[in-house]
């Protein structure tokens, strides 16, 4: 099948008639920041505020999806009995382009949950600006009609990150970059490009969780999408 012979279908179910059922309107709430920034802790208790309001909320966390979707080769491997050479064909490292892959592949799915009526709530580093901006620029040309794109920067300092550290990665960079070996790791031996212009920033090491969870929910009161 040649790709000039793959068309997009529309469905006969609005946008509308979804926001109706759910009482608000589905978007994309894309948290960014480093490592330990408190990303993942912000993002699961707004789905819990969300859920217990009554609206349809749904994480979408990094190391859950590079478990799956985005498994990279060794778990291929391991818990799917791929061969070597289809696990590395297939798999997801931490190279840039993987990196991109990556993000490209989870704007994509955060796109389709929210175009369902739900709020996706993604937790990843997303270290690159271009990256993030193609998820914005996919939600903006939804065939559907364009999709909200919330971007909330965790801007919490390095020095917080690696006080908290709860996987000991930070460690291991530092350790690696004085061996001369180098790890690849964002805020270590590898850019963080922050957002040039994100709707929300939260600050983990001076605002609780809570101030952070309100933050959002009034941001997506204000802008309508959080209905009744």
């Amino acid at each position: 099948m040649k790709p000039t012979q793959v068309f997009y279908h529309p469905g006969t179910v609005t946008r509308e008639e979804r926001a109706a059922l759910l009482k608000q309107a589905g978007a994309t709430v894309w948290f960014t920041g480093l490592s330990g920034s408190g990303k993942s802790t912000l993002a699961v208790a707004l789905e819990q505020v969300l859920i217990q309001r009554g609206h349809a909320a749904y994480v979408l966390d990094g190391d859950n999806v590079r478990l799956g979707l985005n498994a990279g080769p060794k778990v291929l491997m391991e818990a799917r009995g791929y061969a070597e050479d289809r696990a590395k064909r297939f798999g997801l490292g931490f190279s840039a382009a993987d990196r991109e892959e990556n993000i490209r592949r989870i704007g994509e799915v955060a796109k389709l949950f929210a175009d369902a009526g739900l709020f996706a709530l993604t937790s990843f580093i997303s270290p690159y600006r271009a990256d993030r901006d193609a998820a914005r620029k996919a939600h903006q040309g939804n065939k559907g009609g364009a999709i909200p794109f919330v971007e909330v920067y965790v801007n919490t300092p390095i020095e917080c990150c690696e006080q908290r550290d709860p996987k000991g990665l930070y460690k291991q960079a530092r350790e690696a970059v004085a061996a001369g070996k180098g790890m690849g790791f964002t805020g270590v031996d590898d850019p963080y490009e922050p957002p040039a212009a994100p709707e929300l920033t939260f600050d983990a090491g001076k605002q609780s969780v809570e101030e952070g969870v309100a933050l959002v929910l009034n941001y997506l009161q204000d802008k309508g999408l959080v209905r009744g």
